[in-house]
C-alpha cells in the first residue's frame, strides 16, 4: 500500500499543524494513556458499552468540563482509498495521534459494511469490508454515523453485518439499528465528567427505497428524519436532553453539490435547536456548507467530503476538520482547519492556500443563515 505522502497528513495539518497556525501553539501531543480523561458510555446494540480500545488516549491538557469535538465529513473506502484496508490496524493509524487530540472525534462513515448482499436499486453503490471500522478505530475516531444514503447499499443484511463488526472493532455506531429504537438510540459518553449524548438521522433516501430502508418496528435500517417526518428524531433529542450535559446531532441532508442550505434543512435545525440540540453537524452534499451559530447552538450545514474518491480538484475536494470547545451547553469556540483531497485522502493546506479556503468557508456563512458569535440563552 501507499506511504508517501503517509494517510497522516490526512489530519496533521488540519488538526494539528493547521491548530497551531490558527493558535499560535506548537500543536497538540497526545498524551499517554495513564493521563487520559475518564470516559464510560451507555451501552447500545449498535456498540459496545465503551468506545473500545482505539478510544484511548485524550488530551489531559484543558479546564475539566471544556472539551474539544472533532468532526470530519464522509468517509468511504472505495476505488483509490480500498488499499487502505489491505493493513486495517496501520491503514490510518498515522492519524491517531492527530483526532486522538481531540477529547471526541466523529466522521460520516457512508458505505455499507458488508462482505455479501445484492446491490440495491440505485445509481450509486458503496460496500466495505468489516475491516473499514478498524480501520476508521485506529484512525483516533470515537464514533461514527451511518445514517446515510449509502448504508444500505447492498440489502438490509447489511445492517446486521455493520453492527457485529461495529462491536468487533469497538466503535461505536449511530443512526442504524436492528429497528427503529435502536436507530434513534442516542450513544451516550461521559469525559472529562461531561455527559455527551451523540445521535443521528438521514433525510435522504432515494425516494424508491424509503419504505424498505428506514429502521421501524422489527425492520432493520437507518433512523430517517424525511419530508417534515422528524419528530421521532426531535422527541429523542429532547429525551436525552434531560439527561445529557452536551447533545450533538449528526444529519444527512441537503441538495447534491448545493452550498446553501435548503428549506428543509433549515427547518429540521430549527426544530432540533428547540427541542435542545447544542451542536448540529450535518454531511451529504459532497461539497461543504456554511457553519457557525443558530443561537446558542453551533450549527455546521455540510462538511463535505473527507476521504472519499474526489479528485481533480474542484469544490468536492474541498474539506477540513471542524473543531468546537463545548462546556455543557455552551459551545465557546469553534476553529475550522481547511484541506484539500489528494488521490483520495485530505491533505492539509498551508501558507496563502490555508487563508484563501478559511475565508472561502466563511463565506459560505451568509446564506446559511447563521453567525460568527452565539446569542447567549436567556435565563
Amino acid at each position: 500500500m501507499r506511504r508517501g505522502p503517509p494517510a497522516a497528513l490526512v489530519a496533521a495539518g488540519l488538526v494539528a499543524a493547521l491548530v497551531a497556525s490558527c493558535t499560535g501553539d506548537a500543536g497538540p501531543t497526545a498524551a499517554p494513556a495513564s493521563t487520559a480523561p475518564s470516559r464510560t458510555a451507555s451501552p447500545t446494540a449498535a456498540g459496545p458499552a465503551t468506545p473500545g480500545p482505539t478510544g484511548g488516549a485524550r488530551p489531559s491538557g484543558g479546564a475539566p468540563g471544556s472539551l474539544r469535538l472533532a468532526f470530519g465529513g464522509d468517509v468511504h473506502f472505495a476505488a483509490q482509498v480500498a488499499r487502505l484496508l489491505d493493513d486495517p490496524d496501520r491503514g490510518l493509524a498515522e492519524l491517531r495521534p492527530y483526532l486522538a487530540t481531540a477529547d471526541l472525534a466523529m466522521v460520516n462513515l457512508e458505505t455499507a459494511i458488508t462482505s455479501g448482499g445484492t446491490p440495491a436499486p440505485k445509481q450509486f453503490h458503496f460496500r466495505a469490508p468489516p475491516a473499514a471500522l478498524r480501520a476508521v478505530a485506529a484512525a483516533g475516531v470515537d464514533v461514527v454515523t451511518m445514517a446515510n444514503n449509502h448504508a444500505l447499499d447492498y440489502g438490509a443484511a447489511s445492517v446486521p453485518d455493520a453492527l457485529a463488526a461495529a462491536r468487533t472493532a469497538g466503535m461505536p455506531v449511530v443512526g442504524l439499528g436492528a429497528d427503529d429504537q435502536q436507530a434513534f438510540t442516542p450513544w451516550v459518553t461521559t469525559v472529562r465528567g461531561e455527559r455527551v449524548a451523540v445521535l443521528a438521522a438521514t433525510a435522504v433516501v432515494d425516494d424508491s427505497l424509503v419504505r424498505t430502508w428506514s429502521a421501524g418496528p422489527g425492520q432493520a435500517g437507518v433512523a430517517t428524519a424525511i419530508d417534515g417526518q422528524n419528530q421521532r428524531l426531535v422527541d429523542a433529542v429532547r429525551a436525552v436532553r434531560a439527561s445529557a450535559d452536551t447533545v450533538v446531532v449528526e444529519l444527512h441532508y441537503g441538495k447534491d453539490l448545493t452550498t446553501c442550505p435548503t428549506a428543509v434543512q433549515r427547518r429540521l435545525v430549527t426544530d432540533l435547536v428547540a427541542a435542545g440540540a447544542d451542536i448540529v453537524v450535518g454531511q451529504h452534499a459532497h461539497v461543504l456548507l456554511g457553519g457557525g451559530y443558530l443561537g446558542a447552538a453551533y450549527v455546521h450545514y455540510g462538511m463535505g467530503n473527507f476521504q472519499f474518491y474526489a479528485s481533480n480538484g474542484g469544490t468536492k475536494t474541498e474539506t477540513g476538520v471542524l473543531v468546537l470547545t463545548a462546556s455543557g451547553r455552551t459551545v465557546s469556540g469553534a476553529q475550522w482547519h481547511p484541506g484539500r483531497i489528494v488521490d483520495g485522502l485530505p491533505t492539509p493546506l498551508s501558507g496563502t492556500a490555508a487563508a484563501t479556503a478559511t475565508a472561502r468557508w466563511e463565506g459560505l456563512r451568509g446564506c446559511a443563515g447563521l453567525s460568527a458569535d452565539p446569542t447567549p440563552q436567556a435565563g
